[in-house]
């Protein structure tokens, strides 16, 4: 029998591991599903153009009206225009106001990102966090937002595309060898189902599906978005349908086609939908239209819709550096949030230029051109300008991570590669096009070179799961169109050693050999770097140097660094630190950078870096609202966590109706034979060992241990370093509290406070009184009553998922910590109430990352139990 029960243990533990397994490795396993995914998309789409050449693309893209480009401009220009009523309804519905020119930069270059560059919501959320952050918005409403406009669109084209089928299947159907009858009750179920979730949703409602809570908007807000959704869509589906050749689908035959693909390609979670988009117009259409005239179009729409509005956001924010002599203060926040979306844009246009030089190295060169070249340049400089170009194509594609964190590193590699590139674009395929872009990059990171400041080594950067997919998936491109354009070439072993003019397709071949040999080192060098060090506690020198920068700020918790279970990381010059731990995968920043302001944004980049480096997420607990910016820069996602209560010392007094009782627990307690005394750090010595009886009795009378990291211990050395404030009862020590103070004498704050079983009932309430009179008398201005959890967190049904969780634990969550009590205590002192946030890098999930804070604080899930 035991043996038997102990099988099934065992297989049950397996069991239970698989689960978490998966989760331990989503990230991965998307990356892994995204790569194949485009593989089979890219095996579809050669089979789809079996019959396609690419003389006959070329000539179609060449037969292209002009009047069909311009109308293709002029509607991606009312697509864009209609994309910007998504942030600005949405800031509308969070009951915000923000300038109609602000809100319209930012919408249109996170749309220009996220369409061009992919990544979806990652790219477009990191540049909304970016701007809206510095517009005044919270984290919180940065959050609703970005949730609105994500829901939004999905709702949508949801609906638009249901719509559609229901009204137009008869001429789908046979588009995509579908019954009309089945395309109607999809779409009725489609229909239905978002009937029912608008209507629970109703007079903003919230809506649980499944796990995740909705709150949807209401019906008017609704009603508004539906018709900017549709306008938005039938105009970027104009834009391609303008572009395609006469032919018989009708337009609103053809909306819906589009709707479905651009549904399709946002959920293939392939960068920017590339090849899923394509597969499913060019099955949709091809019975209809030549599928080379598809295909010429389809790259006129990638230009035009994608890569047009990038270019035209790098050239906005590039020329407003230019224009540092307009003193108008509209045109001066203009150009401070061209500032801070400068970097992303940046770093979407180095990756397409560079995805532009890959494709280019397998395409071939126009007959004119290469004849032109074979006059006058011999045939090693043009092999020579045609392989290296796509090496080029490759070091900006890579670089480009780098500059979205503002590196100089990345900078400098982007200016040489694209300086390079272009001296070897007229050599190559005198490519008079990609020579513009090139210029155009060349400017913009010229003109922007002090906005890459940071001091770090491109070499040293782990690249992501999703950057790895990228590279990829564009080199996994290359290849399909290199099968595509040489399909006719048969293959030989000789090709690889061909060296003629004439000769493209080993051309090509050698281009993509260079490129995979390249990627594949990079991701191997990415992965086999030395591993990075876990945290290791300070030195006593390194522990010296943090407590002399403490004593120089005004933030008197930062005292919490001389118990020394914190690793400290200091910045480049020495003068500002940040104190952390590690728990399972999360390394956990305490409170704000201590130290010189000028130091904390280098300083957060580099402990999200590091992090990274060591495979953790990097999570910032308690951190105020001036570092929510720094943390958006860094891509970190901050989530309320309480509020922090802070009383003014100038004016707290003890007269008045709203302190009677107060006044009232101070008389009782002198009443009662209580006395204080505040003890300075060099006496604190010769009352250990009272202080010691006091904190044991303390702990055996609570059934509790020790904490850690952001509460202190009853350690001798931490002790000693502080004023202690002590209550005495016919002489002897009942009560005592370690006062933090620094030499600024901005703030006063206690950590450990502690009462024997003789102290009397209002002890603590009288301790408190005492020492913020002490610390008044001294000069201090505020005095730091520590933070609420979960407090303050809003209530409305338009709050985000997060708050809900946090107002039902503090409502309901008494039975595990006394949230409520906590609040109502620290409320008898009337205290102004400030916002305490916990920021998580990229997708991290927030739960996990307080549980692990949790965890780092009660000595891990023993000390938890045990407490």
């Amino acid at each position: 029998m035991t043996s038997h029960n102990g099988s099934r243990e065992m297989e049950s533990g397996k069991a239970g591991e698989f689960p978490g397994r998966l989760r331990h490795h989503r990230t991965q396993l998307i990356a892994g599903a995204t790569v194949i995914v485009f593989c089979m998309v890219g095996y579809s789409i050669t089979q789809l153009t079996g019959e396609v050449r690419y003389d006959n693309v070329v000539n179609a893209l060449a037969t292209t009206r002009a009047s069909a480009i311009l109308l293709a401009v002029l509607f991606t220009g009312l697509s864009f225009f209609a994309l910007i009523f998504y942030d600005l309804n949405a800031i509308d519905y969070i009951g915000r106001k923000l300038p109609f020119p602000h809100v319209a930069l930012t919408a249109f270059s996170a749309y220009a990102v996220g369409n061009t560059a992919g990544f979806g919501a990652l790219s477009g959320g990191a540049i909304r966090y970016r701007s809206y952050s510095r517009l005044g918005l919270t984290p919180e409403e940065i959050g609703r937002v970005i949730a609105f406009v994500t829901l939004s669109f999905g709702l949508g084209i949801a609906s638009f595309t249901a719509i559609a089928l229901m009204i137009i299947a008869d001429e789908i159907g046979p588009l995509i060898n579908t019954n009309a009858l089945l395309l109607r009750i999809i779409a009725g179920v489609i229909l239905t189902a978002l009937g029912v979730v608008v209507y629970l949703g109703r007079d903003e409602r919230v809506v649980n599906l499944g796990p995740i809570a909705v709150c949807l908007p209401d019906s008017r807000t609704w009603s508004r978005q539906f018709l900017v959704t549709a306008f938005d869509v039938a105009a970027s589906a104009t834009v391609l349908y303008v572009l395609l050749p006469q032919t018989a689908i009708s337009w609103s035959v053809f909306l819906a086609v589009y709707a479905i693909a651009v549904g399709l390609g946002v959920l293939s979670h392939v960068p920017a939908g590339l090849g899923v988009f394509e597969t499913i117009i060019i099955a949709s259409l091809g019975s209809a239209v030549n599928i080379d005239a598809v295909l010429g179009s389809l790259i006129l729409y990638r230009l035009i819709y994608h890569v047009l509005p990038l270019l035209l956001a790098v050239l906005f924010v590039s020329l407003t550096e230019l224009r540092r002599f307009v003193d108008h203060p509209a045109a001066a926040s203009i150009r401070r949030i061209g500032r801070r979306l400068t970097p992303q844009l940046l770093s979407a246009f180095a990756l397409l230029i560079g995805v532009m030089l890959i494709f280019s190295s397998v395409t071939p060169t126009p007959d004119e051109n290469l004849t032109f070249l074979a006059n006058y340049l011999p045939l090693p400089i043009v092999e020579g300008a045609h392989f290296f170009s796509s090496l080029l194509g490759l070091a900006l594609v890579v670089a480009a991570r780098g500059l979205g964190q503002r590196l100089d590193g990345a900078w400098l590699v982007s200016i040489i590669s694209a300086i390079l590139a272009l001296a070897l674009s007229l050599p190559k395929a005198i490519a008079l096009a990609e020579a513009t872009f090139l210029a155009i990059l060349i400017f913009s990171l010229f003109v922007s070179r002090r906005l890459f400041t940071r001091h770090a080594s491109l070499l040293n950067q782990t690249l992501t799961a999703a950057w790895f997919t990228a590279i990829v998936v564009i080199i996994v491109g290359a290849v399909v169109i290199l099968l595509f354009v040489y399909r006719d070439v048969e293959y030989s072993n000789e090709l690889w050693w061909q060296f003629e003019f004439a000769a493209e397709a080993p051309r090509g071949l050698r281009a993509v050999l260079g490129l995979t040999i390249i990627s594949t080192a990079v991701a191997i060098f990415s992965l086999l770097r030395p591993a990075t060090s876990g945290p290791e506690p300070p030195t006593e020198e390194a522990l010296q140097r943090a407590v002399d920068i403490v004593r120089t700020q005004d933030y008197a918790d930062a005292n919490l660094v001389r118990m020394g279970d914190k690793s400290i990381m200091f910045s480049e010059r020495g003068d500002a630190f940040i104190m952390y731990g590690r728990q399972g995968r999360s390394r956990i920043a305490l409170f704000d950078p201590v130290g010189e302001r000028q130091a904390i944004p280098e300083l957060v980049w580099s402990f999200v870096e590091e992090a990274r480096a060591a495979s953790c997420r990097a999570v910032f607990y308690q951190i105020s609202p001036a570092l929510l910016s720094h943390c958006a820069d860094a891509g970190l996602r901050a989530f309320k966590l309480g509020e922090l209560a802070v009383v003014d010392l100038r004016t707290f007094e003890l007269k008045g109706g709203k302190s009677a009782n107060l006044r009232q627990t101070a008389s009782r307690a002198k009443r009662d034979g209580l006395s204080f005394e505040a003890i300075p750090p060099e006496d604190v010595p010769m009352i250990l060992d009272d202080l010691a009886a006091v904190s044991s009795s303390w702990l055996e009378n609570h059934n509790a241990k020790e904490k850690g990291f952001s509460l202190g211990a009853f350690e001798l050395e931490y002790i000693s370093s502080q004023p202690v404030g002590v209550l005495k009862k016919d002489g002897k020590i009942v009560a005592f509290a370690n006062i933090l103070v620094t030499e600024t004498k901005s703030e006063g704050s206690i950590d450990l406070m502690r009462f024997s079983s003789e102290a009397p009932k209002g002890s603590m309430d009288f301790l408190f009184v005492q020492i913020m009179e002490y610390l008044k008398a001294e000069g201090y201005m505020q005095f730091n009553l520590g933070m609420a959890p979960l407090s303050g967190m809003s209530k409305r049904e338009t709050a985000p998922v997060w708050d809900w969780i946090g107002v039902t634990v503090f409502e309901h969550g008494e039975r595990f910590y006394n949230f409520k009590g906590l609040r109502t205590f620290k409320s008898k002192f009337h205290p102004h109430w400030q916002p305490r946030y916990l920021a998580v890098s990229g997708g991290g999930n927030p739960m996990i990352a307080l549980m692990d804070a949790t965890f780092l604080i009660g000595g891990g899930l023993k000390g938890i139990a045990r407490s």
